[in-house]
């Protein structure tokens, strides 16, 4: 009995050691990411990088997104209305981490569509039809040469079949990468709110703060 209960009690202190040093590394990840996001502003938010609300806003949500992510497309319209209930103190910006096998060819799409002022119609389409395109199982991202001007999308796709070649526009999607493995991004979507990650992932959680970042700056 007394060996059961050194055992039990042995076994309730990893995990108690466990859990405080989980914390820890998530506290010390963070500090990290925010040291990384003061100290070298490109890599979280560069210039060429879309984005949406004012430049002067106080406020700037990051999001890596992977184009075949589910739970991006969940989270597409949400994020969008958050920036629209504060139009002038808060804005987005827009990264490419894409994970998923034929991704890094729909963020190039995504690109080219840009070039031609198209690019948030792509992005509406590419996530509204992703449960045809997208399978994780057997992805077609060549789908979305169909979907597009099938949903409407007033676009050359003569310009956009050849722009989507072009060398810029792959190193765009490559620093991406590279800045989503600086910063520690391994999971899509991705937040950081002036240069702060989430306490746990989540749209409550964003929105929280987002409010307490515009609570703090204005």
């Amino acid at each position: 009995m007394k060996k059961q209960a050194i055992v039990g009690g042995a076994a309730l202190l990893l995990v108690v050691g466990f859990v405080a040093a989980s914390g820890m590394y998530k506290g010390q990840e963070a500090e990290r990411v925010e040291t990384i996001a003061e100290e070298q502003a490109a890599v979280l938010a560069p210039d060429y990088a879309m984005s949406v609300g004012p430049e002067h806003a106080k406020v700037t949500i990051v999001e890596f997104f992977d184009p075949a992510c589910e739970t991006c497309a969940m989270f597409h319209k949400p994020v969008k209305e958050l920036i629209g209930q504060h139009p002038d103190r808060v804005r987005l910006v827009l990264r490419y981490a894409p994970f998923h096998h034929g991704s890094v060819d729909v963020a190039k799409l995504l690109e080219a569509a840009r070039r031609q002022d198209r690019y948030w119609e792509v992005l509406d389409v590419m996530f509204a039809t992703q449960g045809k395109w997208a399978s994780h199982h057997h992805p077609q991202p060549d789908l979305l040469w169909e979907l597009i001007p099938a949903a409407g999308v007033d676009i050359d796709m003569d310009r956009l079949r050849e722009d989507v070649g072009d060398f810029e526009i792959a190193s765009i999607v490559e620093k991406d990468i590279e800045d989503a493995a600086t910063l520690g991004i391994r999971k899509t979507p991705g937040f950081l709110v002036n240069g702060k990650s989430l306490p746990s992932f989540g749209l409550r959680q964003l929105q929280t703060l987002v409010a307490q970042e515009i609570a703090a700056s204005y």
